[in-house]
């Protein structure tokens, strides 16, 4: 390896110095590679060492797959959390043991505020019916704490309640309020069927995710079709997964924006190794706030990488499990 590359820097995670990402990355790889037992025996099948790799496109990416079948560790630890996939029935989910919740804490609200500003400004609202129904879901995890940091005596959590929401909304709307709407897109829709309104002073940003509720859509009728209930010009959509601690955001038109801690590439899909910083084909993410678990995942989402690092999902890989809040295919 470049004998340049300093040891990983944890307090650096969040740096905005120039240079940190590459630095880091290349950095953590070779933490990850000598302290993760799974990770470096599977660089080693790939007969890569860190001494072959001089450039992020060349680290070897870890299947998404294993954090179904193999605990997905750096170091030895016991976790605080484990957040577990929903799945669907017949389907093993995919684990991620967390060896600290404040890091995951700092990760989704340092990412939440850079892009929406104080969660403070906000009523954060919470559809998410079919996670709030078990347990271990870092998706409800976020929002609950993202609730707790508004302080607004309106901010909680919606399992059915459509009547309730709605009024709360009105109410929103007539204190002009910031609030921001997240929920599954089932839900969603639900919701939106039963009580279309028209909001100025509220986000609606969808997670995906239809689990066997409704009829798989595009993104692009998904929000077609909440915008006109809604009257909104724009849906917004978040990016995450259990298997990241870091999220991406989408403002408009289905591109999202990664946070400066996370990067999206591009890999073949006939040949795994080939990886672009941009182009059009399988989404590998690095996330540097998974430093105690694999922070280089191999996802199986189909994908475009834009130059400036945005990127686009546009659908699954054939043959992967559906995830219990997957992004619809397009």
């Amino acid at each position: 390896m470049n004998n340049r590359v300093s040891s990983f820097q944890y307090d650096e995670i969040f740096s905005g110095l120039p240079g940190y990402f590459d630095r880091n990355a290349l950095a953590l790889f070779r933490s990850q590679y000598e302290q993760n037992d799974l990770y470096g025996q599977f660089v080693r099948s790939l007969h890569k060492t860190p001494d072959d790799i001089a450039g992020l496109e060349q680290i070897p990416f870890l299947p998404i797959s294993f954090f179904k079948t193999h605990s997905v560790r750096t170091g030895l630890f016991v976790p605080e959390i484990i957040f577990e996939s929903s799945g669907t029935t017949g389907q093993t989910a995919s684990r991620h043991d967390v060896k600290s919740v404040s890091l995951y804490r700092e990760s989704f609200t340092r990412g939440f505020e850079l892009f929406y500003g104080p969660v403070s400004d906000y009523c954060i609202i919470g559809l998410l019916p079919a996670y709030l129904e078990r347990s271990g879901s870092s998706l409800v995890f976020m929002v609950d704490e993202l609730i707790r940091k508004s302080k607004h005596p309106q901010s909680g959590f919606y399992l059915y309640a459509f009547d309730k929401l709605h009024d709360l909304l009105l109410d929103l709307e007539k204190k002009r309020q910031k609030a921001l709407l997240i929920g599954v897109s089932f839900a969603l829709l639900d919701f939106a069927g039963e009580f279309p309104m028209h909001l100025r002073s509220t986000i609606m940003m969808e997670t995906g995710g239809m689990k066997g509720r409704r009829e798989e859509i595009t993104r692009a009728q998904l929000h077609e079709t909440l915008k006109q209930a809604f009257g909104a010009s724009e849906i917004h959509s978040e990016y995450g997964m259990t298997e990241l601690l870091s999220q991406a955001y989408s403002k408009r038109n289905g591109i999202y924006q990664p946070v400066p801690w996370m990067k999206a590439m591009i890999r073949k899909e006939d040949d795994p190794m080939d990886v672009q910083e941009s182009g059009e084909g399988l989404l590998n993410i690095i996330d540097l706030a998974n430093r105690d678990s694999c922070a280089f995942i191999a996802t199986d989402d189909i994908a475009k990488v834009y130059p400036d690092g945005s990127f686009e999902v546009l659908g699954r890989m054939d043959n992967s499990d559906l995830r219990g809040c997957s992004l619809l295919a397009i």
